[in-house]
């Protein structure tokens, strides 16, 4: 294995994670999510997460390094997720891996976790060719981003504007009953169900606001369109055809992301979008982007599902990109930053 050895921690919503990365080796991912504890709530409450954070951080971090046959001696840095992300969250993880390079002398590295969804997506296709474009998709992000180099640059091309892809899926699965996460179960359903049966509205796509707005994104809409289809039904007394709304609704939010992303590409003579984030899971979004992605000549990028959602191997592999380049270490008392802008790397 040749490259810097990265030990990265992330801990930035229900996902307590460690992995380590020699060069673009993959060698230990670990975790521990605590998404069951808060499904009885119906979505991630902070308190809880934050303290299911301290109890699996130092049981995760040592099976990481187990699994890898090392010590924390044998690593040359430590990356950790500094933003954004749930404040009380963020200070865990990184409370606990400033102690442990404090312990072991050991240079760290507070990253965006963001941007390490694109970092990860090395170890499975390699390098970035030069002028790549990145569609991030998650429950609190979708943004599209130009990365000229991802241990130094990266611009944001297009965002969201009020809910992102994820958030817009979890308030639809909740109108209709599913439990927390209901990605998932959404995702199933589609599947089985006629994508054009509900007309679904494809938000910043027609007229003025899509010409303003070609590359940012607006979901807000739609989740109120599918509210009042399902209510109205409802109303009168008939049957929701799930399977038809979860499918329209997947046709119409992995339309226009896959649509806008690609049309960002050839704007900008990029022929690879990288795909990250735990939305970029869905099998509908991923089936429209590769679709999309061939008809105009881009290659895409999307991880396998362990990849996608927060791990630690995006964590460290960031960690390992910033080593190469000889980014100067973080100092030992840098602050989390929740709300950590997507231009900023590390800090």
């Amino acid at each position: 294995m040749t490259g810097p050895t990265v030990l990265g921690i992330e801990s930035t919503c229900d996902e307590t994670a460690a992995a380590v990365i020699s060069g673009r080796d993959l060698v230990s991912n670990v975790v521990a999510s605590s998404m069951d504890e808060h499904a009885r709530y119906g979505g991630v409450i902070p308190e809880i997460a934050s303290r299911a954070h301290a109890e699996a951080f130092i049981p995760v971090v040592s099976k990481a390094l187990a699994d890898a046959h090392m010590t924390i001696g044998d690593v040359d840095a430590i990356a950790v997720s500094a933003g954004p992300g749930l404040a009380g969250c963020l200070a865990v993880g990184v409370s606990g891996a400033k102690a442990l390079a404090a312990a072991a002398r050991k240079p760290i590295y507070g990253i965006n976790h963001v941007i390490g969804h694109i970092a990860v997506t090395q170890l499975q296709f390699g390098d970035f060719p030069e002028d790549t474009l990145a569609l991030i998709v998650s429950g609190g992000h979708t943004s599209l981003l130009h990365v000229t180099d991802v241990a130094r640059h990266v611009d944001v091309v297009g965002t969201t504007l009020d809910d992102a892809a994820g958030e817009c899926f979890d308030k639809v699965a909740r109108l209709l009953g599913f439990p927390y996460p209901g990605g998932p179960h959404i995702d199933r359903h589609a599947r089985l169900g006629d994508p054009h049966a509900v007309k679904v509205p494809q938000g910043l796509t027609q007229g003025r606001a899509g010409h303003d707005h070609p590359y940012d994104f607006s979901f807000s809409g739609v989740k109120t369109a599918v509210a009042r289809w399902v209510e109205g039904r409802r109303a009168v007394g008939e049957d929701v055809p799930v399977d038809d709304v979860c499918a329209s609704l997947a046709e119409s939010v992995s339309t226009v992301l896959a649509t806008k992303a690609i049309r960002g590409c050839l704007a900008l003579g990029a022929d690879t979008l990288i795909v990250g984030g735990g939305f970029s899971a869905n099998s509908q979004l991923r089936e429209k982007l590769v679709e999309v992605g061939s008809h105009n000549g881009v290659e895409v990028r999307i991880p396998r599902i362990a990849l996608c959602t927060d791990n630690g191997a995006m964590v460290a592999m960031l960690g390992v990109n910033l080593v190469e380049a000889g980014i100067r270490p973080s100092a030992p008392d840098f602050p989390i930053d929740s709300a950590m802008p997507l231009t900023t790397i590390s800090v």
